[in-house]
């Protein structure tokens, strides 16, 4: 399906948690926390982030009872599509040659194979 309107960037700590959405799949807040590893993270500032995501169109949940099982609704690859368009639109003239050719220079990479 193909979205109309361009997704909302990500802060670092909603890209953080997204990240870890699009790895476990459905899962709830505390999934989310075991993944960060940080023991002293509060449950509520990691459930404000996923909220967030969900305002921002990135995930959705199902409720049970007072429980709510979150799930990804942009897929990562979506995410990343549309952020190496901007990164081309805003430093490449829009053109991914341009993009490849910086690369190719700055990244010593060799595209023969070895």
């Amino acid at each position: 399906m193909k979205r109309k309107a361009p997704l909302t960037p990500l802060t670092k700590a909603e890209e953080e948690v997204m990240q870890i959405i699009w790895q476990i799949g459905n899962c709830v807040v505390r999934d989310v926390m075991e993944q960060l590893g940080d023991p002293d993270m509060p449950h509520s500032t990691v459930s404000s982030v996923v909220r967030i995501l969900e305002r921002k169109g990135f995930v959705d949940h199902k409720a049970y009872g007072k429980t709510y099982e979150y799930f990804p609704i942009v897929k990562k690859e979506e995410y990343a599509r549309q952020g190496v368009q901007s990164l081309v639109e805003k430093y490449f003239g829009g053109s991914p040659k341009h993009l490849v050719s910086f690369l190719v220079k700055n990244e010593n990479i060799n595209l023969k194979k070895p």
